[in-house]
């Protein structure tokens, strides 16, 4: 007897809380999603403070184009623009390519129809709001409830545990923070302006913003919130 969507997705998500490394999940996403069509994968991080929305791209796999040509992470954010509807997204959404004289077009839409490359996005959310998101395509494309709220739920664990799997190793790689730059990361982790931590620890706000810079780059984050977490995380500040 064939698994409900419910039930294969409960399992697929149970596989990637348990996984060891990222090939391990991105099995598991396969074993679900494959069966419905959905064989092309992006799972990234996000951020709305990010002018490409894009912040890094965990996984990419599938002929996304329908040229049969493989696909690096640059070349999925310069032809994807869906990708910016994230922005107004609370839940996972469809889209399709439209032909049109001047090139294709990308639509949202209820369901997937009509042929060619289409699929689902499904954003991710956590305490500081958008944090990520996958992008699961394919050609023919179940697109029942069901499916919808079963990729949801592997989507969103996937994200996770990718990124901690792949956070982890990159920060145990760098250098520890300097004296300076911890301090200025405390500060402006208890909420202090970059003025007033400059008036504070006698530097020019621009020392201040160098410094943030610096840690960031050591630990291996692209965002002042991304390295306060990091640095917690790592016992270098207090939370």
């Amino acid at each position: 007897m064939t698994d409900s969507p419910a039930v294969a997705a409960m399992r697929a998500v149970l596989e990637i809380e348990a996984a060891q490394g990222l090939e391990a999940i991105k099995k598991a996403v396969r074993g679900f999603a494959i069966p419905y069509g959905y064989d092309r994968f992006v799972l990234f991080s996000a951020s709305a403070a990010n002018e490409d929305v894009i912040e890094r791209i965990l996984w990419v796999e599938g002929d996304w184009f329908g040229d049969d040509q493989p696909v690096d992470a640059k070349t999925y954010v310069r032809r994807c623009p869906v990708t910016r509807h994230l922005l107004d997204a609370r839940d996972a959404f469809f889209w399709i390519k439209v032909q049109e004289r001047d090139g294709e077009r990308y639509q949202v839409v209820r369901t997937p129809k009509g042929s060619g490359v289409q699929g689902l996005q499904v954003p991710v959310f956590g305490p500081r709001g958008l944090e990520g998101a996958m992008s699961l395509g394919g050609t023919r494309l179940d697109g029942s409830p069901q499916v919808r709220l079963g990729l949801g739920q592997v989507a969103s664990a996937a994200f996770f545990y990718a990124h901690k799997l792949l956070e982890a190793p990159l920060v145990e790689g760098l250098g520890r923070l300097t004296p300076r730059e911890r301090e200025v990361l405390a500060w402006t982790a208890a909420g202090r302006r970059q003025a007033d931590i400059a008036t504070t620890l006698g530097l020019s706000e621009r020392t201040v913003e160098n410094h943030l810079r610096s840690a960031r780059q050591r630990l291996g984050v692209t965002t002042t919130a991304q390295a306060i977490r990091t640095a917690i995380r790592n016992g270098e500040i207090d939370s």
